[in-house]
C-alpha cells in the first residue's frame, strides 16, 4: 500500500462511477442471445460476465494499482493476501436471472481493508437501483440516505431455501415467505430497505457474493453474520463462508441462526466457536452456492 491510502469516500466514488459504466456494458448483453456455459462448480457464466470482469479489472486497478484483486471471474492471485486493501467484485451477481431475462441481477463491488469491507456498491442496472455505503459514512439509495421502511404490524418477510423454511415452521416462527431475489447481494440489501426482514444464504457463499452488501448492511445497523463464526472476515485464503444471515429484527436471530445451523451445519468445534452449544454439527454437508 502507498504511504497515503485514499479516504473511504474516494474509494466509494471510484466504485460508483465504475459500477455505472459496468452496468451499461452488461445491459448491452441483457435479453440478447449470448454465449454461456457452466463452470466446474455448476454455476453459470456468460460472455457478459467475462467482458464486465475485464473492464472492472482494467478500470479499478489502473486507478488503484497497489490494491489486490479478487473476482468471481478471475483466476485467484494469492498476492492479494499481502495487500492491505483489496477490490472484491462480482461482475454480474445473479447470472441465472440475467440469462433468463429477469431484472434482479447486480454489479457488486467492494473495497476490503484488512478483512473488513469499507466501501461497497450493489447496483441493479435493469432496475435503476444503486445502493452504496462507506465505513463511517452511512448508506445511500440512488444518492439519498437509505431509510428502512416497513409496514407496521406485518409478519416478518423471510425468503429461504425449503429446508430452512421447514425448520423455521417447526420452531413455530410466525412469518411470511419472502421473494427469493436471485442476486444474493440484492437480497441482502433488501433487509436494509425494509423489503425483507431477514435474508439468508446457504453454506458456501464466497467473498464476492457478500462484500458489497456487507458494508451497506453495517452502515444501516443491520446484523450480518456467519451463523457459526460471527461477522464474516474477508480476503482470507479460503473465501468461502458458512451459512449467513442478515437480520433487521434481532428477535429473529435465535430461530433463524438455529435453523441454518441445523440444515447446513458448522465446522468442527475446535475450528470455530459455535453460537449455540446445543446445535447439531454436520461437517459432511457439501458447500453450495445461492
Amino acid at each position: 500500500m502507498p504511504a497515503f491510502a485514499p479516504p473511504y469516500d474516494d474509494d466509494l466514488e471510484l466504485l460508483r462511477t465504475t459500477a455505472v459504466a459496468a452496468g451499461i456494458i452488461a445491459a448491452s448483453y441483457f435479453r440478447r442471445d449470448i454465449k454461456s456455459w457452466t463452470k466446474d462448480n455448476a454455476s453459470p457464466v456468460s460472455e457478459a460476465d467475462i467482458v464486465v470482469d475485464r473492464f472492472l479489472a482494467a478500470n479499478l486497478l489502473q486507478a488503484r494499482p497497489d490494491y489486490g484483486w479478487l473476482s468471481e471471474e478471475t483466476v485467484d492471485n494469492p498476492s492479494r493476501l499481502d495487500c492491505e486493501r483489496v477490490f472484491v467484485v462480482d461482475p454480474i451477481d445473479g447470472t441465472r436471472a440475467f440469462l433468463r431475462g429477469e431484472d434482479y441481477w447486480t454489479v457488486s463491488l467492494a473495497v476490503v481493508e484488512n478483512g473488513v469491507p469499507v466501501a461497497g456498491v450493489v447496483y441493479a442496472p435493469a432496475r435503476d437501483e444503486m445502493y452504496d455505503a462507506y465505513k463511517g459514512g452511512g448508506a445511500r439509495f440512488n444518492g439519498r440516505p437509505l431509510q428502512r421502511t416497513r409496514r407496521a404490524g406485518a409478519a416478518p418477510l423471510i425468503p429461504a431455501p425449503g429446508a430452512v423454511h421447514q425448520e423455521l415452521q417447526a420452531a413455530g416462527l410466525d412469518y411470511t415467505r419472502g421473494p427469493a431475489y436471485p442476486s444474493l447481494a440484492y437480497r441482502l440489501v433488501q433487509v436494509a430497505t425494509g423489503r425483507l426482514d431477514a435474508a439468508v444464504a446457504r453454506r458456501g457463499a464466497q467473498d464476492w457474493d457478500i462484500a458489497g452488501a456487507a458494508v451497506i448492511l453495517a452502515e444501516c445497523g443491520m446484523d450480518f453474520a456467519d451463523v457459526c463464526t460471527g461477522f464474516p472476515q474477508l480476503n482470507k485464503r479460503d473465501v468461502r463462508h458458512g451459512a449467513l444471515a442478515a437480520l433487521a429484527d434481532m428477535s429473529l436471530k435465535p430461530q433463524v441462526h438455529a435453523a441454518l445451523i441445523k440444515v447446513y451445519g458448522c465446522p468442527p468445534v475446535e475450528d470455530a466457536a459455535m453460537p449455540d452449544a446445543g446445535a447439531r454439527t454436520q461437517t459432511d454437508l457439501p458447500l453450495t452456492r445461492d
